[in-house]
Formats: C-alpha cells, sequence, structure tokens
C-alpha cells in the first residue's frame, strides 16, 4: 500500500482559538500549535477549551514533536495541559519558547519538557518529515509559516499572518520563498483565513504608531491605552509617542 500523508485537524478549523493540526505520514505524526479557546457564555464554570487529544494520547510513541507558529494563547494556551498526557519535544521561535516556558514553570512542567529554538530561515528535521521555518508577519514579534516537507510533497502551513511592508521590526513576510515553493510546487496550502471575506486589506502597524503620535499631542489629560501584553511593537509604540511628547508612562499588566 502507496504511503499516504494524512492532515488531521483537531481544532481551530471553522472556529476561533484552539487551533491544532496533526500531520501523519510514514507511520510518524508531527503536531502543529497547541491552543485553547475561550469558553462560550453558556459554558459555566469553564475556564479554558482545550483540543480533544485522544488520538494523540492513543499513537504518542509515534509523535516526533511540536511545532509551533507564534505565542498566542489559540496557538500555545493548551500546550501543558497537553504536555501532561504527551510529553514531546517543542520546537519554536525565541519570543514563543519564552512564553511558553512561563506556562510549563507555572505548572511544574518546565525540567520535564524539551524545547528547542528555531530562527526563521532554518529547517528541523523530524523523523520522515523536514520542517522549515518561514517568516511572517502578525500582532506578535517572531510568528513564522512552515513549509513542511514530505516523500509525497510539501504542505505550506502559513499560521495567522498579515502582509505588513512595513512591519515595526523592519523583517517583512517571506514572500519570496513562499513563491519559491509556488514555483517548486506544493501538495496543499493551510492559510489563515480570519476576515477573508471583508473587503480592503489590514493597515501596517506603523499607522498605528502614527495615530497614537498625533492623538497624543492633541491631548493634555491622562491617556489610557489598551492593548494585549504579546504586542511589544504596539506597547514600543506608544512608548515612543509618549517620549516624543514629554509624557510620563506606567505600565499596568491585568
Amino acid at each position: 500500500m502507496a504511503e499516504q500523508l494524512k492532515i488531521i485537524p483537531l481544532g481551530g478549523l471553522n472556529e476561533i482559538g484552539k487551533n491544532m493540526t496533526v500531520y501523519e505520514y510514514g507511520g510518524e505524526i508531527i503536531v502543529v500549535d497547541c491552543g485553547m479557546a475561550f469558553p462560550s457564555d453558556d459554558m459555566y464554570g469553564i475556564d479554558c477549551v482545550i483540543p480533544d487529544v485522544s488520538y494523540l494520547v492513543k499513537h504518542k510513541n509515534r509523535i516526533r514533536g511540536m511545532f509551533i507558529t507564534h505565542g498566542h494563547e489559540d496557538h500555545i494556551g493548551a500546550v501543558p495541559y497537553i504536555l501532561k498526557k504527551v510529553n514531546i519535544p517543542i520546537y519554536c521561535t525565541r519570543l514563543t519558547a519564552g512564553l511558553i516556558r512561563l506556562k510549563l514553570e507555572e505548572h511544574g512542567l518546565l525540567k520535564s519538557t524539551k524545547i528547542v529554538t528555531v530562527e526563521s530561515g532554518m529547517t528541523v528535521k523530524a523523523g520522515k518529515f523536514s520542517v522549515e521555518f518561514i517568516h511572517v508577519n502578525h500582532s506578535i514579534a517572531d510568528s513564522v509559516a512552515f513549509a513542511i516537507h514530505t516523500g509525497l510533497g510539501t504542505v505550506v502551513h502559513t499560521g495567522d499572518f498579515k502582509i505588513d511592508s512595513t512591519p515595526i521590526d523592519g523583517e517583512v513576510i517571506d514572500l519570496a520563498r513562499f513563491g519559491e515553493l509556488g514555483k517548486q510546487g506544493v501538495l496543499a496550502l493551510l492559510a489563515d483565513s480570519t476576515n477573508v471575506e471583508r473587503p480592503g486589506y489590514t493597515m501596517s502597524e506603523r499607522t498605528v504608531g502614527r495615530t497614537f503620535n498625533r492623538l497624543f499631542q492633541g491631548c493634555k489629560q491622562r491617556i489610557i491605552v489598551t492593548t494585549f501584553a504579546s504586542n511589544v511593537h504596539r506597547i514600543q509604540q506608544i512608548m515612543d509617542a509618549a517620549a516624543e511628547c514629554g509624557r510620563k508612562l506606567s505600565l499596568i499588566h491585568i
């Protein structure tokens, strides 16, 4: 019987949150992302919702690693809960690794978990899979897409992304590499589709910074700005605008 490549979504398909996808080829498995979802209003007493990983528990000896695209809760929130059932190595970028380590330390799993930090442009060999890390832009730094190379072909798994030609850190999405993969031939594309049916495009993060400067300069009273703690580029722009206007800054983490 010819070898098959199975793509099994355990969460994140037709829903916001709980992102987790299983790739199975040649009797071996890798997992992409391990997110949680927030409970709906009728889920009384529930703090978070995680994917059903009974399939992974059943075949845990065949899993070669977990690969994380970025550090948002809907992609890493379930990591400590899943690792209690299936202890596997985690491959991710540096900021993502730092966020995961905080979770593992809270659950007493840090010493028993292998975390491998990978830079964009590098490729990790995991059994019969070769997973290539490709830089993308998102509302959190150090985000990547994956080109998952197998004997049957390449699958591109984008993770969450936006096309920003002027990102704050100067690291533009690697569209050239996506183009190269397209010319070589892609077996399947699994792409972020959040708001894909809305017309238009997402503004560059730098536009937000210019708006901060304009609003801060025109205000003489106290200014309160809310943002996700993980959006370090947004926080940096708030700090830059405050400094330019000679304002004092206080950070409150809730």
